[in-house]
């Protein structure tokens, strides 16, 4: 039970009046929490996700005394952020700013629990940057380049993001204790000049992965084996992160508490970085169950048959297959070959294609490969296909509504007419016309896009030389989509995450890798997934959850294998998988239904409540 539980019970047989008088006192009281981020409010990669998912529970141990902060993004604040008067000790604080010259918003991120948030405008203080830099470089020991638009926003924002937490503490310090949670360098750099002020503020540092280990880990095919010897501040002058890096270093070091979101990473922070963390802070999703066990698996049975009709429409003018015997896998993530084992995926379904071969296994493997990268437009036969498809299933469908009526009419009168006397001549020449339009000739297509320079792309390449460049006969096909799934994409026209439920299978056997959101994101949504014990999240699943592949969830021993023993490895399990008959597969997904809630934030919050504790602790 939480101290809060405690002291309501405590008071709940107290006199009304002295009860009432004791909670507004405890209420005055009680510690604030403000989590800051380049990504709180702003779209842009995982720590949004975090944060966003978050949200919910934070509230439910907070309330109103939470805030979140980040820099004001003019492209899609209208949309996420809905802008208020200034009110509570957070809208004091601006308020105080304000007459401090400070420009800042107080208002509400839109988003379920509507947190109070503040964005920091920083164009206003760019006169100030020259001094802002100058006193980081005197007191810290931290030079920032020139004309570096990035390192001037941090700067800047690092500079507005102090005086925030000055103006709160001037306000609200006497009386009860300020919690600054800081995620990553971008968001920290206010952290040194905190503690070089006195400021009291309780400061607690995440980082989700260090700067220097994503340059490190896709250069050094043996990065865990070496990083006791890395020489960090070499290696920053040779990638000419240089600044970044001293940032990072300063804001670990800063903070009351030390933290990273996995075993992975706190082995990482401790060689790079130089300290070793205090707590490991998992992170977690908002896990929607279902009061019915049926009721998912009737979602996923929904958005499959949407997934079935894009790969109708990709495959079926070249050649057909039984789309009752087809299973979906896909991998998705930020263009890392190397870090997000898209090469160890693409060569264990190499290996895989061939055993299918050799045993006569009569399914089909549909692989998507979901990124980002540079493209000039989609592939105008892909539209075209689509297109067609889109006619055909109107003509088809104006048939049946024709034939329907036909039919009825015609058995009522006791006859019994021939199918084709029931479709006039108009709909049986047009059918045809657009079954002749649809067939053709050419290899289905590997990549949905017209890439900028598809000859120096990794996964096209390795696709080539692998050779699945989906022939007839290979039971494994690939769609390579260069771009993230969204309801706007004309060829899926449905959320990523619809996506994942309509699939069968994630893959994401990643080499470095944080934490790693996207096989969580799978267990979520009960769909079976791959990752790595290199990974975050495949160490936390070993670490906690025995028996994981009965749970759906295969952890690839990549700490101790090479690539080929570790692609032999993902081509056998994929290989058991495939030949998993519907019954088993479904009884799979029920198992990871009924697991997925040790990975919702109400349970997994708790570990943000030890590093806060701990930090007001040692102020």
């Amino acid at each position: 039970m939480s101290s809060e539980h405690r002291r309501r019970r405590s008071t709940a047989k107290a006199d009304p009046d002295e009860t009432s008088t004791r909670t507004s006192q405890q209420r005055r009281s009680e510690p604030l929490l403000v989590e800051v981020a380049w990504e709180a409010v702003n779209q842009l990669g995982g720590i949004y996700t975090v944060l966003r998912s978050k949200v919910p529970a934070m509230d439910e141990r907070w309330g109103n005394r939470y805030c979140l902060v980040g820099p004001l993004n003019q492209a899609t604040a209208p949309v996420e952020f809905e802008q208020r008067t200034p009110t509570g000790p957070f809208g004091q604080a601006v308020k105080l700013m304000a007459e401090w010259g400070i420009e800042a918003r107080f208002g509400h991120w839109l988003v379920s629990g509507r947190p109070r948030a503040v964005l920091m405008d920083l164009e206003p203080e760019r006169s100030r940057l020259a001094k802002i830099k100058y006193d980081l470089w005197q007191h810290h020991d931290i030079a920032l380049p020139p004309h570096d638009d990035l390192m001037d926003n941090v700067a800047l924002f690092g500079y507005l993001v102090e005086q925030f937490f000055h103006a709160l503490a001037q306000r609200e310090g006497s009386r009860r204790k300020i919690v600054g949670h800081f995620h990553e360098w971008m968001g920290g750099l206010a952290i040194p000049e905190l503690r070089r002020s006195g400021c009291p503020v309780c400061t607690v540092f995440t980082t989700h992965a260090t700067l220097l280990g994503r340059y490190l880990a896709p250069n050094d095919p043996r990065f865990y084996d070496h990083l006791p010897f890395v020489n960090s501040e070499n290696d920053a002058k040779r990638f000419n992160i240089e600044s970044p890096v001293r940032i990072e270093r300063a804001c670990a070091h800063g903070a009351h508490v030390f933290t990273t979101v996995s075993e992975v990473t706190a082995v990482e922070a401790e060689h790079l970085l130089g300290r070793k963390p205090d707590c490991v802070l998992p992170n977690g999703l908002n896990i929607e169950r279902f009061v019915a066990l049926h009721e998912f698996q009737n979602l996923h049975r929904e958005y499959r048959d949407q997934i079935q009709r894009f790969v109708m429409g990709h495959f079926f003018p070249s050649y057909s297959f039984d789309l009752d015997n087809v299973l979906f896998f896909f991998t998705s993530g930020r263009f890392e070959y190397h870090n997000k084992g898209f090469d160890i995926t693409l060569e264990a379904l190499a290996r895989l294609n061939w055993r299918m071969k050799q045993a006569n296994i009569n399914k089909t493997i549909v692989m998507f490969i979901i990124t980002k990268r540079p493209y000039r437009s989609i592939n105008a036969d892909a539209l075209r296909t689509n297109a067609v498809l889109d006619e055909l299933y109107s003509a088809c469908d104006a048939i049946k509504e024709q034939v329907g009526r036909r039919l009825f009419a015609e058995t009522a009168m006791g006859r019994r007419p021939k199918l084709d006397d029931l479709v006039e001549e108009y709909w049986r020449l047009r059918l045809r016309r657009i079954q002749a339009e649809w067939m053709t000739g050419r290899l289905p297509l590997v990549v949905t896009h017209d890439l900028y320079d598809d000859g120096k792309d990794q996964i096209l390449n390795q696709i080539r030389k692998i050779n699945l460049v989906n022939h007839r006969d290979d039971p494994v096909k690939i769609i390579y989509h260069p771009d993230f799934i969204s309801p706007s994409n004309p060829l899926f026209g449905m959320e990523y995450d619809q996506f994942v439920r309509g699939c069968h299978l994630g893959i994401f056997p990643s080499y470095y890798e944080p934490w790693g959101y996207t096989p969580l994101e799978c267990i979520a949504r009960g769909i079976p997934a791959v990752t790595s014990d290199l990974s975050g999240f495949g160490a936390y699943v070993n670490r906690h959850l025995p028996n994981t592949e009965m749970l759906g969830v295969k952890v690839l021993n990549r700490s101790q294998t090479n690539f080929d023993e570790c692609s032999h490895q993902l081509a056998e399990w994929l290989f058991g998988f495939v030949c998993f008959d519907r019954r088993e597969r479904i009884a799979m997904r029920n198992q990871i239904e009924n697991s997925c809630e040790h990975f919702d934030w109400r349970n997994l919050a708790q570990y943000y409540d030890q590093a806060h504790e701990l930090a007001m602790q040692r102020v």
